[in-house]
């Protein structure tokens, strides 16, 4: 068996809507889903195998007792336990904008949180409101002492670097760079598989529980990069055209990479030896194939390939996250 549907973990936030829902065919007696965690094996919501032999199981569960973590690839080989998943895939619809928040590099969360690593990221706009906005840095270079005050005294919003955003854009967002979505923002999320969040400034808002967000200023001033982000909204690549479908290399890092495949008609990849592909199915339908195993896949599926898996087959129109690491 190497195609493994996954059911995402759904969570619910008092900024999420309803698109995941209404448009990738989501089901769940939540209120909102803020948040599908299509790829994860983090404790803090694992995605389930929905299909073969293994149906029912977490894909943690699944790659300890019957994949082995070599399925993970040989640039995952210094990896120990499935504690060490390296990435977390998220789709994440913003219906009301996000909190200003920072995440720890990975020395910081290994000192200081049960996540041993930290959270780089990369965001993919799938789609937001004329007048969408992120959060990312800072406007101009200062101080940490600044930085300090400007929470204190009620101006950060003041010194935070916005950016008008539009369906393509792509945002990286290293550890250590203050950010925010904004309301209207519908986006695929590749992180380092790691759920610590430095909360900055939440706009006064109470949560699903009633009580005030809790902050967490101290370790933000530790983490935060007080200066200009360093990247442009551009994805890492320009389109590649080829017979069946286009490439756009959408971020790369020492974590992860993220392509988006547009196929017009047959797209032919490879899941070798160094890593496991993750698939999102972010728009269309087709079919997939991989040895003698063929599904039909559709908006919003998630698959996983383990590594050394060989070539595999996508057909029809569709657009896809591919990630690997």
């Amino acid at each position: 068996m190497s195609i493994y549907f996954l059911k995402p973990a759904l969570k619910e936030t008092i900024w999420g809507g309803n698109k995941l829902k209404t448009g990738y065919g989501m089901e769940s007696d939540l209120s909102n889903i803020a948040e599908a965690w299509m790829l994860s094996c983090h404790e803090d919501g694992e995605s389930t195998v929905i299909n073969g032999e293994f149906k029912g199981e977490t894909l943690s569960k699944v790659i300890e007792q019957e994949l082995g973590l070599e399925c993970l690839g040989t640039n995952c080989s210094n990896y120990k336990s499935i504690e060490d998943f390296p990435i977390l895939i998220k789709l994440i619809d913003a219906n009301d904008r996000l909190s200003v928040q920072v995440h720890p590099d990975d020395e910081y969360a290994a000192a200081h949180e049960k996540d041993v690593r930290g959270k780089t990221e990369a965001w993919y706009i799938m789609d937001c409101d004329d007048d969408a906005e992120l959060i990312y840095g800072f406007a101009e270079d200062i101080s940490k002492e600044e930085f300090r005050a400007a929470i204190e005294n009620g101006t950060l919003l003041d010194k935070v670097n916005r950016v008008k955003v539009k369906p393509g854009d792509v945002a990286f967002i290293s550890s250590g760079t203050l950010h925010a979505i904004g309301k209207g923002i519908l986006l695929a999320e590749v992180q380092q598989s790691c759920n610590t969040t430095y909360r900055v400034f939440d706009y006064n808002r109470t949560g699903l529980d009633g009580k005030p967000r809790e902050l967490h200023i101290e370790k933000a001033v530790d983490v935060t990069k007080c200066s200009i982000p360093e990247n442009s909204l551009d994805p890492a690549g320009m389109p590649v055209k080829h017979d069946g479908y286009t490439s756009i290399l959408l971020a790369e890092c020492k974590y992860f990479t993220m392509t988006l495949i547009d196929t017009d008609t047959l797209y032919a990849g490879e899941s070798d030896e160094k890593s496991f592909t993750s698939l999102i199915v972010l728009d269309g339908e087709g079919e997939i194939k991989c040895g003698e195993e063929e599904y039909s896949i559709k908006k919003g599926d998630s698959i996983f390939l383990p590594a050394d898996s060989g070539t595999y087959y996508i057909s029809g129109k569709t657009k896809i996250l591919l990630s690997q690491v």
